[in-house]
C-alpha cells in the first residue's frame, strides 16, 4: 500500500516518484558531500541527552538506505527493519533509547486532537503505522509540547540533541538531529539525519531553510 499527497518531491523516474509518496517530507534531493567532523566531543551534561546522542550516532553504522514505503508494522514500539527507514525514523530510534516512543505519543495527541494536525494526506482519522514518519506531524507534536524554540540563522543557538526541520523546496520538509561533533570547516555542530542514502553525520545545519527547532524533548 502506498500513500499519495499533494506536493511531493518529484524526482526523474516515475518508479522513484513513486516510491517517494510513502511518507510526507523525508525527500530525496542531491545528497550533499559528506563533510567529516572533528572527533572532539563536547561535553553533555544530561545522561538522557548523551544517550539520545549515542542512540543517533549509532544508526549511521547500520542504516545504509532509505524507503519511505508504507509499512504495517507493530504498535506500540514499532519500526521498519533498522537497515532502511527516512528523516523521521533516526529522530524516532534515537529517542527510544531514553524511553520516548513518538510512535505512541503522536499517534495518541493525534486521536485526542486529530483536527489540530496538518490535514495534507486526505485521512479521516490517525495511523500508527505512518503518524509519526510524517515530518509535520513530528513538527506540530513537538510544538504542542511547548518544545519549540527560536529559529535563527546562527549557528551557535544550535546545541547537542537539538531536533531541527527544513525546507528542501517544492512542498518537502526534512528533520535531523544536532549531534556533539563540530565540523573542522565550518566550527558548526553536524547533523545526523537521513536524506536519501542512510543515517549519516553531515556538515548541513544551514544548508536549507530551518523551518523548526525543538528541544528538551523527553524531557518534562
Amino acid at each position: 500500500m502506498m500513500v499519495n499527497y499533494k506536493g511531493l518531491f518529484i524526482g526523474k523516474l516515475l518508479l522513484s516518484s513513486s516510491i517517494l509518496m510513502g511518507v510526507a517530507g523525508c525527500a530525496q534531493p542531491k545528497i550533499p558531500p559528506f563533510v567529516s567532523a572533528t572527533p572532539i566531543e563536547t561535553q553533555v551534561a544530561s545522561p538522557k541527552l548523551k544517550q539520545v546522542l549515542q542512540a543517533a550516532m549509532e544508526q549511521t553504522k547500520y542504516t545504509r538506505s532509505y524507503d519511505p514505503a508504507y509499512v504495517a508494522i507493530a504498535y506500540p514500539g514499532g519500526d521498519v527493519p533498522r537497515e532502511s527507514g527516512v528523516c523521521t525514523d533516526v529522530v524516532i530510534r534515537a529517542f527510544r533509547a531514553i524511553g520516548v516512543d513518538l510512535q505512541q505519543d503522536v499517534h495518541e495527541d493525534m486521536k485526542r486532537n486529530f483536527a489540530a494536525y496538518p490535514q495534507y494526506w486526505g485521512l479521516s482519522g490517525p495511523d500508527p503505522n505512518i503518524d509519526r514518519r510524517r515530518v509535520p506531524n513530528l513538527m506540530k507534536y513537538f510544538e504542542r509540547q511547548g518544545k519549540a524554540i527560536a529559529i535563527t540563522k546562527r549557528k551557535e543557538d544550535y546545541l547537542p540533541g537539538d531536533v531541527v526541520t527544513w525546507n528542501l523546496g517544492d512542498g518537502q520538509e526534512h528533520i535531523g538531529i544536532v549531534s556533539h561533533y563540530k565540523s573542522a570547516q565550518t566550527g558548526q555542530f553536524s547533523v545526523v539525519h537521513n536524506i536519501g542514502a542512510g543515517t549519516r553525520l553531515e556538515d548541513v545545519l544551514l544548508n536549507w531553510p530551518i523551518i523548526g527547532h525543538y528541544r528538551g524533548i523527553g524531557e518534562t
